[in-house]
């Protein structure tokens, strides 16, 4: 399979630690909602599933963001939960409502029932993910992701979101060893997935724990952190003569920042409970430092363009001045601290974009 070559891969380099003449940026959930053409393009589809398992329209929305905004990375137009669908749970999304399951996993018997799924199943992703990096034809590169072990596990217990994660802490506390095993049974499945998608075309991966920060200090070393490394551990490090990024985003991380150094991957995502310039001290130095992704608050983007810009230029001003000239150094990646609003206002996104763009240029200037 031969694609295009890359007309911007600042994103790339970044990931890597390597010098970049502005901040790239993208945005956790850039294809959705708060976009028009988004919606008329799941209206046609008739139901989030069919818009994600369809290729066309995967493709279609995947791409929308990037003809509004000069973007420097695409993130494949899919769901964290394609995983446990295809291990027989039932996925469905109610027009207004998150995701739901008609399986759960709580007992003994449904946990010894678990296995990795046939990656068959999952054929619609992995030829989005070639569909979409034809289609971008080099113009930006292109992110594959899935949930991590634990969040995966957090929707297969509760049966689709929840306020208290009371079923899943139950079966933690309660039965650890069925918790490690539906765990063990994720970590395997989620690093075969991301290395289907990185074959299929993906030059970078990323895995979300959106839920790894609800877990108690402890418990977040043993229930996600180890699982999650457990994944980076199996994933492809290059693929077709290039390196390919690999990310990891926990919201509600920082507190574990110095626990995640270690972390077998390129970057680490934050939310907008810890400063840059924290995580920079932490993380982005030194021996097995990290570049780091984040971080604004996405209810910034409510604000006026004014505001947004002002916010903007916090978020950079606290990273700092980035590795300039050759070798690596301390990078960062521009985004936000969790996924877009719907109700974010289209325009608002564009002063963002903008500001990202002209004031981490006017950071590398020579002082």
């Amino acid at each position: 399979m031969s694609f295009a070559p890359l007309k911007n891969d600042s994103f790339l380099r970044a990931c890597l630690r390597q010098a970049t003449d502005h901040t790239p940026v993208w945005l956790m959930r850039q294809a959705g909602r708060y976009l028009p053409e988004y919606r008329a393009t799941r209206a046609k589809a008739g139901s989030f599933m069919g818009l994600a398992t369809n290729v066309d329209y995967a493709t279609e929305v995947t791409l929308q963001p990037l003809d509004r905004y000069p973007l420097d990375a695409a993130i494949l137009f899919s769901d964290i939960l394609t995983v446990p669908d295809a291990m027989g749970l039932g996925l469905s999304f109610a027009l207004g409502e998150g995701p739901k399951f008609e399986k759960t996993v709580r007992t003994e018997a449904d946990v010894a029932a678990l296995a990795a799924p046939d990656l068959e199943k999952l054929r619609y992703v992995f030829d989005a993910v070639t569909s979409i990096r034809k289609a971008l034809n080099g113009r930006v590169p292109l992110i594959g992701f899935s949930g991590s072990p634990w969040t995966l596990a957090c929707y297969m217990v509760e049966g689709g979101g929840s306020d208290d994660y009371r079923h899943v802490k139950s079966l933690m506390y309660a039965r650890p060893d069925l918790m490690h095993r539906i765990l063990a049974v994720n970590a395997d499945a989620v690093a075969a997935y991301l290395n289907a998608q990185i074959e299929a075309g993906a030059q970078a991966v990323m895995v979300f724990d959106s839920w790894g920060g609800v877990l108690a200090d402890g418990a977040f070393q043993a229930f996600s952190l180890a699982y999650t490394a457990r994944v980076l551990s199996q994933l492809k490090r290059e693929h077709a003569g290039a390196r390919i990024p690999r990310i990891v985003f926990t919201k509600g991380g920082g507190l574990w920042l110095d626990e995640m150094k270690p972390l077998d991957c390129d970057v680490l995502g934050l939310d907008w409970t810890i400063s840059l310039a924290r995580a920079r001290a932490l993380v982005g130095e030194g021996p097995n430092a990290k570049a780091l992704q984040g971080n604004i608050d996405p209810n910034v983007l409510f604000a006026p363009p004014a505001a947004i810009e002002a916010e903007v230029v916090k978020v950079l001003e606290s990273f700092g001045r980035p590795h300039t000239g050759p070798g690596t150094g301390p990078t960062h990646v521009f985004n936000l601290g969790h996924g877009i609003s719907q109700h974010t206002p289209p325009e608002h996104v564009t002063a963002l974009v903008e500001a990202v763009h002209a004031h981490s240029r006017r950071l590398r200037q020579p002082a």
